[in-house]
């Protein structure tokens, strides 16, 4: 290393600015073969921003299969998607112990390339359990938070209100 990064002050960057270098850095490492995934950090922003928006409090690390919980008790699982010019997947993290039915709504949200949101949902449980696929060498469920989602019964667009924080 020859010391530019270290000379590098980033603290005069907004929150967003910091995460359009963030995804430029990870496809620069994509590209130079020394990363295989550009999708970090995805699932950490996607809690911030549906706790900032709705007032959730984050659970902590020994919640199973709970990512936050509303000031009225209703429990979310919290999932995000980055899309991105080498993988337009939308299949979300895996869900594990899907079926104990430990979350009251799966909480999506599908990033666009530079980390803006794209769509965002709120999932009751029941639909996305009806929507998911178990996957039996993970032992998990995999979701895809495809755009037929958001007209199932009981499934409400939260886009806006991602789109809404400020941060």
């Amino acid at each position: 290393m020859n010391g530019k990064v270290e000379e590098m002050d980033l603290s005069g960057l907004t929150p967003p600015e910091l995460l359009v270098l963030h995804a430029k850095v990870a496809d620069e490492l994509r590209e130079r073969g020394i990363t295989r995934s550009s999708n970090n950090p995805t699932g950490d922003l996607a809690e911030y921003l549906f706790c900032k928006a709705f007032g959730w409090d984050r659970a902590g690390n020994s919640k199973a299969s709970i990512d936050a919980v509303g000031a009225d008790g209703l429990r979310y699982q919290i999932k995000g998607r980055r899309a991105n010019r080498f993988n337009k997947s939308r299949q979300l993290s895996a869900i594990r112990d899907m079926e104990g039915n430990h979350f009251d709504f799966l909480a999506g949200v599908l990033f666009n390339e530079d980390y803006t949101v794209l769509r965002a949902a709120l999932v009751p449980h029941a639909v996305a359990l009806e929507r998911a696929t178990y996957v039996k060498h993970t032992n998990s469920h995999r979701f895809l938070l495809r755009d037929d989602i958001w007209n199932a019964p009981g499934v409400r667009d939260v886009t806006t209100q991602l789109q809404a924080v400020e941060f």
